[in-house]
């Protein structure tokens, strides 16, 4: 079984609600009639596979993937005001959740939060948990700016953890986007930077540590994160203030996040095998937004090579283990 670990979606709820405004979002439209959402340095276009799970379905036919594990995108809601994103967070989980109920085989899905109202988003997880059994989360890399390992998310790790969820990692708008709008540099190089410092950041201020339950995902192949580590460590064996929080090199702590696969050069995904063993990785396409593919996603696990007991588990395996999926 194939099960793609990182592809977004967007509920038809929460696009309704986004055109009927207010939202920091300029909608557009392409020749296509496809919506397209502007925000600073980016753009996406919403195919239909971003809208519309039953085309999306007959994707994964032909492609031969069996399962996505849907969750929405960046810069999803933090782009609001909290109050706005407090009121939309709770379309995009029931648009998610709908999706998820009128295809249970074929889709898993991952809870949306609203950081920037850290309020809101402690009860509408506590609702993604107890009233939609979704069993983890999507979170951005920051808050509007705000890291990860700031106290006001403590309540977040409490819940996250007694609940041995899934915390899925992925970047939004890096701190300094200004500098990153020409080429489309902030996709292409601030969103991997951005999954490097929340990751580092949460391990060393030893968020890990003191919730151990939960099962860390990081996007993108982690970022820099497996070509980093060693330098991580070093950091903690120099600077007092990096092992304060931590029994252990930073190092050892990442090679238990778990990374999915939407880097698709084979020596890149040999480096982070290496680096956290074959039951870590977990296959994503990133689809479909233009840079993704289901397609290079396959192949490039494939191009590993890997006794097939562990391509079976990057393919599959590992993603159905972490979310309770059946049938594997």
């Amino acid at each position: 079984m194939i099960i793609d670990f990182h592809n977004h979606f967007f509920p038809a709820e929460y696009l309704d609600a986004i055109r009927r405004g207010p939202s920091s979002f300029r909608v557009t439209e392409d020749e296509a009639g496809n919506p397209v959402l502007h925000s600073p340095g980016d753009y996406n276009v919403l195919v239909p596979g971003h809208r519309d799970a039953v085309f999306r379905a007959q994707v994964l036919d032909e492609a031969g993937v069996d399962r996505q594990v849907l969750s929405f995108t960046a810069p999803g809601t933090s782009i609001e005001s909290p109050e706005r994103a407090a009121e939309l967070a709770p379309l995009i989980n029931r648009g998610l959740a709908r999706v998820v109920t009128d295809n249970p085989t074929r889709y898993s899905g991952l809870g949306h939060l609203p950081l920037n109202h850290p309020e809101a988003a402690e009860a509408e997880l506590r609702t993604v948990i107890d009233e939609l059994g979704f069993r983890g989360i999507m979170l951005y890399s920051n808050a509007s700016g705000v890291p990860l390992a700031d106290p006001r998310f403590e309540p977040l790790w409490k819940i996250a953890d007694a609940h041995d969820l899934v915390v899925y990692l992925h970047p939004t708008f890096p701190v300094g986007v200004e500098a990153m709008e020409d080429y489309m540099l902030m996709p292409l190089v601030g969103f991997l930077m951005d999954t490097t410092l929340a990751a580092a950041h949460l391990v060393y201020a030893g968020v890990p540590e003191r919730f151990p339950r939960i099962r860390w995902v990081l996007g993108h192949l982690g970022g820099a994160i497996p070509y980093l580590a060693e330098r991580l460590d070093r950091g903690y064996e120099a600077f007092r203030r990096c092992r304060e929080q931590l029994s252990e090199p930073p190092s050892r702590t990442l090679a238990r996040f778990y990374y999915d696969t939407v880097n698709f050069d084979p020596k890149a995904l040999r480096l982070a095998l290496d680096f956290a063993g074959a039951d870590q990785l977990l296959a994503g396409s990133d689809y479909p937004h233009m840079i993704g593919s289901l397609d290079k996603m396959k192949e490039s696990i494939r191009a590993l090579r890997l006794p097939p007991e562990d391509e079976a588990k990057v393919l599959g395996g590992n993603a159905a283990r972490l979310l309770g999926i059946a049938g594997l």
